[in-house]
């Protein structure tokens, strides 16, 4: 029979580690609750500024909460993630880091949206006015991981093989996660609380926010074919489009990867601009929380086509 039990905000580290002792040990198949600050570790709170920004200690960004020994687990097996229930706080925040994101050379001020969450209605409006758009909340965890068969400290920041940052909006509850064992008991960890995001989250940040998320953790002795994270969606539409979605959707085109995706963001800023009157930060936290970014063609060298889809309904007044 399983059992749950519970990992507490304290029970944090800022590093991928196997040196790192576990803070609880458990049984395959048993569930876990994980209560997860925000990336910022409670640096930013609903009573912060843009002004916060400049004092973030870096050094303490992206903690994650853990680790858990899960027994049976050994290197070559498989850790199953199953994302059973998240609760976002009230609030949450999207921040321009000077030096950070996709088009940080173009936006080097800092700047801090704070977010009211509905949790009961399952949205976040963008505008002060509530009337204009309408973010739907998809909750998820952006880090999931197990720890590194490699010995010493690895930045929570990127994400690897064995996980950590991957950012993925489509881990919401109902979706399963994958991921391949490298050292004795998995050593599994979690945080990086997420309302919403857009596929990339191209200005560094989501709507950051507190979680407790709740997931199952059984150990696989049959997918050797797994050796970096990979993932089963909730059904649709809790994850994909809903039904009858529309999209705008502008591209990038060009030899080199990155600069085709920055081109489709810059693009999509544009229009935002000259089509719902965003100025250039609002444009570009939206495109962060609310658009996808996807490969549309990659065969066809040299160049490749990158598109930014931003869906239609989140603008309630067209």
């Amino acid at each position: 029979m399983s059992s749950i039990h519970a990992v507490k905000r304290a029970h944090s580290h800022l590093a991928w580690d196997n040196s790192i002792p576990p803070v609880l040990t458990i049984n395959s198949g048993d569930t876990v609750s994980f209560d997860c600050l925000d990336a910022s570790n409670g640096q930013i709170t609903p009573a912060s500024t843009t002004a916060s920004l400049a004092s973030l200690v870096f050094s303490q960004l992206d903690q994650v909460n853990g680790p858990v020994y899960v027994s049976s687990a050994s290197p070559g097996d498989t850790l199953q993630v199953e994302v059973l229930a998240i609760e976002t706080a009230d609030w949450g925040w999207t921040g321009l880091i000077p030096g950070f994101g996709l088009l940080a050379d173009e936006y080097p001020d800092p700047a801090l949206k704070l977010w009211k969450i509905k949790r009961e209605e399952g949205i976040a409006w963008f505008d002060a006015d509530e009337k204009a758009i309408k973010i739907p909340i998809k909750p998820f965890a952006g880090e999931m991981g197990v720890a590194p068969g490699e010995n010493g400290a690895f930045s929570t920041i990127p994400p690897y093989n064995n996980g950590g940052n991957i950012d993925t909006k489509h881990l919401t509850v109902g979706s399963t996660l994958f991921l391949p064992v490298q050292v004795p008991g998995a050593l599994f960890s979690i945080g990086d609380g997420h309302a919403a995001q857009g596929d990339g989250e191209v200005c560094g940040t989501a709507i950051e926010t507190p979680i407790n998320v709740s997931v199952r953790l059984t150990v696989l002795k049959n997918k050797p074919y797994v050796q970096t994270p990979h993932f089963h969606t909730a059904p649709a539409p809790s994850v994909s489009s809903p039904a009858g979605e529309q999209y705008y959707t502008t591209t990038g085109i060009g030899p080199d990867m990155r600069e085709a995706t920055r081109a489709a963001v810059r693009s999509m800023i544009e229009y935002l601009g000259a089509k719902h009157g965003l100025g250039r930060v609002e444009a570009y936290m939206l495109c962060s929380v609310a658009a996808d970014l996807r490969l549309h063609e990659v065969v066809d060298m040299p160049n490749y086509v990158v598109g930014m889809m931003m869906p239609m309904s989140i603008f309630v007044s067209q």
